[in-house]
C-alpha cells in the first residue's frame, strides 16, 4: 500500500536526494566544527556533567555554568 502511494507522488525520488545531501552537509559541518575545536574547550565540556554545580573560571576569566 505505501509503495503504491509513494509511486503516485511526482518527484518522490528528489526527496531522497535532498535528504541525503542535507544529512551529509550537516554531518560534514559537525566534523569540521569538531576538528577546529580547541582541545581545552573539548576537555572542559567533557568534564561539565561531572562538576556537580561547581563554578570554575575558564583560562580567559569567563565563568561557564
Amino acid at each position: 500500500m505505501i509503495k503504491n502511494v509513494l509511486s503516485e507522488i511526482g518527484g518522490v525520488g528528489l526527496y531522497g536526494v535532498i535528504s541525503i545531501a542535507l544529512f551529509f552537509t550537516v554531518f560534514l559541518g559537525m566534523l569540521l566544527w569538531v576538528a577546529g575545536m580547541k582541545k581545552s574547550f573539548a576537555q572542559s565540556m567533557s568534564r561539565l556533567p561531572l562538576n556537580d554545580g561547581e563554578k570554575k573560571s575558564s583560562p580567559k576569566g569567563v565563568d561557564h555554568e
